[in-house]
């Protein structure tokens, strides 16, 4: 039954990766417009496409770098990372299914017949900050245990913006992402299959969830040099400008902003920071191996060289030291 799931979600995927770039292409072109419009004085079509594209950002080693990465992770994705996403979340919703069902006696949606458009909006809310918290304790843990820095640190070295930075997340840290992703949205998709909705139906609905949740946080807006501010909605969404803040060098700014669409984790867990209006950042690593990471075998391989090296150096103590008289009993 699974396999069926995963398969209905596949398919609707493909069709629905057409609508979703053109949506994210003119999301993108239109913050450029008012980014430019604000800051520009005098106004013409050459500079707005050298504000679009600047030479001195595209041509940067980082933008390459994003480049290489972005096409060779694509031809990753839809062999991994994409059925791994949607399988975990499945999974333990069915799961969940199961074993609330077997406990409770519950074997069909508790409200029977089609779901209704009330069903519907409560269902996405839902699903939409299960999602989003979902990531943000995965961000903080990445932040705050070496290990998973060590990969996500792949996608803080890059020292341009220039959207396809988004994608610049190394495939085992996409994967162990989305697996954790599974745990949060899978529970609270298992309990709607349960309450509402059939599982094919709502499984089809959360698809949608996770596409409507990229468009709303504008993941590659956010990803670029345009100081794009929500006003009053930064309250409860967090805009382009302070996510670029989250990738700044500045020592005021590390571990803040970890939010992923909804700002309010952040203000309810003390790690938000507001940047003040139109602040520029410098992006990447303070290491002395950033430049390491500009290239593919440093995005791909470096941080599991690292990531080992964490590993031999945690063993080897323990096997040096030799167990003192009051520990040798122990297991």
């Amino acid at each position: 039954m699974i396999q069926d799931f995963v398969a209905k979600i596949l398919d609707r995927i493909s069709a629905e990766n057409l609508l979703t770039t053109g949506l994210l292409c003119a999301t993108a072109l239109g913050c450029a417009l008012v980014a430019y419009w604000r800051t520009a004085e005098r106004k013409s079509f050459a500079e707005f496409f050298e504000f679009l594209l600047p030479h001195e950002v595209m041509m940067h080693p980082s933008a390459r770098a994003d480049l290489l990465f972005y096409v060779t992770r694509k031809a990753i994705m839809p062999f991994l990372l994409i059925p791994a996403g949607v399988t975990f979340v499945v999974a333990v919703g069915y799961g969940t299914n199961k074993l609330l069902g077997a406990l409770f006696g519950i074997h069909e949606p508790l409200l029977g017949g089609a779901p209704g458009p009330v069903t519907v909006c409560i269902f996405t809310v839902t699903m939409l900050l299960a999602y989003d918290i979902s990531y943000y304790i995965y961000h903080t843990a990445q932040h705050r245990f070496p290990f998973l820095w060590e990969l996500h640190k792949v996608h803080h070295s890059a020292e341009v913006m220039v959207g396809i930075t988004k994608d610049r997340v190394h495939p085992l840290d996409e994967l162990m992402n989305r697996a954790w992703d599974g745990v949060i949205p899978g529970i609270c998709f298992g309990i709607w299959t349960l309450v509402a909705l059939n599982p094919v139906e709502v499984t089809v609905f959360g698809v949608n969830v996770y596409i409507m949740r990229n468009i709303l946080m504008m993941d590659f807006v956010r990803h670029t040099h345009f100081k794009i501010s929500f006003g009053p909605l930064n309250n409860v969404v967090l805009c382009p400008h302070w996510h670029q803040l989250h990738h700044s060098t500045d020592a005021r700014h590390y571990d803040k902003n970890f939010g992923l669409l909804f700002s309010f984790w952040d203000r309810l867990f003390g790690t938000l920071c507001v940047p003040h209006p139109d602040e520029d950042f410098k992006f990447g690593l303070v290491d002395r191996d950033v430049a390491d990471y500009q290239s593919l075998s440093g995005l791909y391989l470096l941080p599991l060289k690292k990531m080992w090296r964490r590993i031999v150096r945690q063993v080897r103590p323990r096997r040096n030291t030799p167990p003192r008289p009051q520990e040798s009993a122990q297991p």
